[in-house]
């Protein structure tokens, strides 16, 4: 049954939220493919089988809002506004050339090549610069909108952060800080089930982490990390809670790694999680979830369920004719961007590193 923020969403808003979870999904396994065929350095951190999260939180914000994303998110530096048109040049979101040239690492890229994955960000763009220390964003957020309320304005910051994160001491000073202060910071848990190589019950005494929350006087919620309504129905719960001058949230979205921490941990990954813990964390393909809950509101038919079958299969195993034309071309513009643009000339190596 969808929640009260779910059903005001219109057929339109079903098909583009299918679509985006398909361009965040091909996004992971294309980037995975180039790499396979030699196009592409560097290490790659999957966001396969979490799409729901990054897609379902991002729906109802509004372009002035903020978002501080990690490295299992590279697809919401582009998503975020995605609303407003995918190739809207004014669209509060980078465009999906600056993420493929970011991964590339091209001068075409915000970054401008000194890495090729997430540590990018834009000010203007309302996107937090994203660093390796995770839960360290969350003070630089706080900070963020403090000032935007400092300056009379009305913007919610977004937070991701995995569910290992929660145990760092930054995590907790931050998040007591924006409690204290009523700051509109929502700290989006994703519970993945696996902090690198450490399972959750080796991380955590209580099962769901969204309890952290209790300790600071603040709402804990809970989401379906596999269904993109129900991460919209609780993430909009916490923002408008957060707009309203109530303070921070926290939102636990229990999913599920279908990789290992990065490309290079794929094989000691499937040494230490058993096969059926894996086979069953991926039973439930957010795209998969996603048309069943649209065949049942009538927003599309059985039969239109079964075209681009892209759930269920593993980079390996699904084609571009597993997903709609549309989400094809548009990541192929990106990539056929990156793979074309050139490095920076050497002479920017200190540019950013002094103050002159």
């Amino acid at each position: 049954m969808l929640g009260p923020y779910s059903q005001k969403l219109t057929a339109d808003d079903h098909r583009e939220l299918l679509n985006q979870l398909y361009l965040a999904r091909y996004f992971d396994v294309r980037l995975i493919k180039e790499k396979k065929r030699g196009r592409l350095r560097g290490t790659l951190y999957s966001s396969h089988n979490q799409e729901a999260i990054l897609v379902g939180s991002l729906y109802g914000l509004k372009p002035n809002d903020w978002i501080s994303p990690i490295h299992r998110d590279m697809p919401a530096f582009f998503l975020k506004d995605f609303r407003n048109g995918w190739r809207n040049p004014g669209r509060m979101g980078m465009t999906i050339q600056e993420v493929c040239a970011q991964v590339w690492g091209k001068q075409g890229s915000p970054g401008r090549a000194r890495d090729n994955w997430s540590h990018i960000g834009s000010k203007a763009k309302h996107i937090i610069h994203s660093t390796s220390m995770l839960a360290g964003t969350i003070p630089a957020a706080a900070g963020v909108v403090y000032a935007d309320r400092l300056d009379g304005g009305d913007a919610v910051v977004l937070t991701y952060n995995g569910e290992g994160s929660t145990a760092q001491g930054v995590f907790h000073e931050a998040v007591n800080f924006a409690a204290v202060h009523r700051l509109p910071v929502v700290t989006i848990i994703e519970n993945n089930q696996w902090a690198y190589g450490t399972p959750t019950d080796m991380e955590y005494s209580l099962e769901d982490f969204a309890r952290r929350a209790d300790g600071y006087g603040i709402p804990g919620l809970i989401a379906d990390g596999q269904n993109v309504f129900d991460v919209y129905e609780k993430v909009m719960e916490a923002v408008d809670f957060a707009r309203s001058g109530k303070g921070p949230s926290i939102v636990e979205c229990k999913t599920f790694r279908a990789y290992g921490h990065g490309d290079h941990d794929d094989d000691r990954a499937a040494k230490y999680r058993p096969t059926d813990e894996v086979a069953q964390g991926r039973s439930r393909d957010p795209i998969a979830v996603m048309k069943r809950l649209m065949v049942a509101a009538g927003t599309m038919t059985a039969d239109q369920s079964k075209e681009h079958p892209a759930e269920g299969k593993g980079a390996a195993e699904v084609t571009d004719a597993d997903f709609p034309p549309v989400v094809v071309e548009y990541l192929t513009e990106g990539v056929e961007f990156a793979v074309n643009d050139t490095v920076p000339p050497g002479e920017e190596g200190g540019m950013w590193v002094f103050r002159e």
